[in-house]
C-alpha cells in the first residue's frame, strides 16, 4: 500500500463519527446494513450518516450495493487488511513482537470439544434455536451456548413447541445474559455467533481467547404479525434457516483449516443462509 493511500485511510478514520460507521458494518460483515438500520443503531440523522458514509465510500472502506431503491452498505473487508498489513510490514518493518500471529494461525486443536455461543437479543427464540440445533447435529463435538444481550424472562412458547415437534431436548433451557460469559471464570468460546442485527450492533467488549466470530442474521419471529398460521410459519422458515447453517457448520474440517479459512468459511455460511 503507498504512503500516500495509507495516509488518505487513517485520515478517514480519524473521525469519530466515521469509525462508528465503519465499526458496524465490520460486525455486520459479510453482510451489510441500510442506511436507516445504521442510523438507528448508532442514533445519527439521516444526513449526518450519509455524509459518513460518502467518505467512507470514498475511501474505499465501504461499498453501496443498489437494488432497485434500496440500498446496502457493506464494509471493504479487503482495504481494512491492507492497511493492517501495511501497519505491521511497513510501519513497523515487520517486528515480529509486533505480529499479530495470534489472529492466525492454524485452529487450535485440543482434546475437548469446541466451545461456542449464540448470541441475539431476546435469547427466547432464534438463539435457542441455535443452541439446539449445534447441540444435536454436532455429535458430542461442541459444547454449545446461547444468550441475549437483553434477555426475556422466558422462553417463547412458540419456539419450545417447534424444538419439540423437531425433537430436540428442551429441558433445561432458559433465558441468560451474554454478562454470565464475560465473568472472569467464564469460559474461552471458540466460536461466537450473533444471530440478530440487533445483537450484532449492540456494543459488546472483545471477547477473550480471540474466538471466531461470525453474524447469521435471521428475521425475528418474534415480531411477525397476521393470524396464528403465519405468525408459526415465521418461527418454522427461522428454525430452517438456521438449520441449513448449522448443518453446513457442522461438518466443517476444522482440523485442516487455519483461522483464515475458518473465518471466511464462516462468513460463507452466512452469506448462503
Amino acid at each position: 500500500m503507498e504512503h500516500e493511500i495509507a495516509a488518505n485511510l487513517f485520515s478517514t478514520l480519524g473521525h469519530d463519527g466515521r469509525l462508528r460507521v465503519l465499526r458496524l458494518l465490520m460486525r455486520r460483515a459479510p453482510q451489510g446494513a441500510r442506511p436507516t438500520e445504521m442510523a438507528e443503531a448508532l442514533g445519527m440523522k439521516a444526513n449526518t450518516l450519509s455524509t459518513y458514509l460518502a467518505a467512507l465510500e470514498t475511501a474505499g472502506l465501504v461499498r453501496a450495493e443498489r437494488r432497485g431503491r434500496a440500498i446496502t452498505y457493506r464494509a471493504e473487508t479487503g482495504r481494512l487488511a491492507a492497511l493492517l498489513d501495511y501497519l505491521f510490514a511497513d510501519f513497523a518493518r515487520g517486528r515480529p513482537d509486533l505480529a499479530p500471529a495470534p489472529l492466525a494461525g492454524v485452529f487450535p486443536m485440543e482434546n475437548r470439544p469446541y466451545r461456542v455461543l449464540f448470541i441475539c437479543s431476546g435469547n427466547s427464540a432464534r438463539s435457542i434455536f441455535a443452541e439446539c440445533l449445534l447441540r444435536d447435529l454436532g455429535a458430542g463435538r461442541f459444547v454449545v451456548h446461547s444468550a441475549g444481550t437483553r434477555p426475556e424472562s422466558a422462553l417463547n412458547p412458540t419456539a419450545l413447541e417447534v424444538l419439540a415437534r423437531a425433537g430436540h431436548d428442551t429441558s433445561g433451557l432458559r433465558a441468560k445474559h451474554i454478562a454470565e460469559f464475560q465473568t472472569p471464570g467464564a469460559p474461552l468460546m471458540d466460536f461466537v455467533f450473533t444471530v440478530c442485527d440487533q445483537a450484532a450492533n449492540e456494543e459488546c467488549p472483545p471477547w477473550p481467547g480471540q474466538p471466531i466470530t461470525g453474524h447469521w442474521g435471521v428475521a425475528d419471529p418474534v415480531k411477525a404479525t397476521g393470524t396464528d398460521a403465519e405468525k408459526a410459519l415465521a418461527f418454522a422458515r427461522a428454525y430452517a434457516e438456521l438449520r441449513r447453517r448449522i448443518a453446513a457448520f457442522a461438518v466443517l474440517p476444522f482440523a485442516e483449516l487455519d483461522k483464515v479459512a475458518l473465518q471466511r468459511r464462516v462468513d460463507q455460511i452466512g452469506q448462503e443462509g
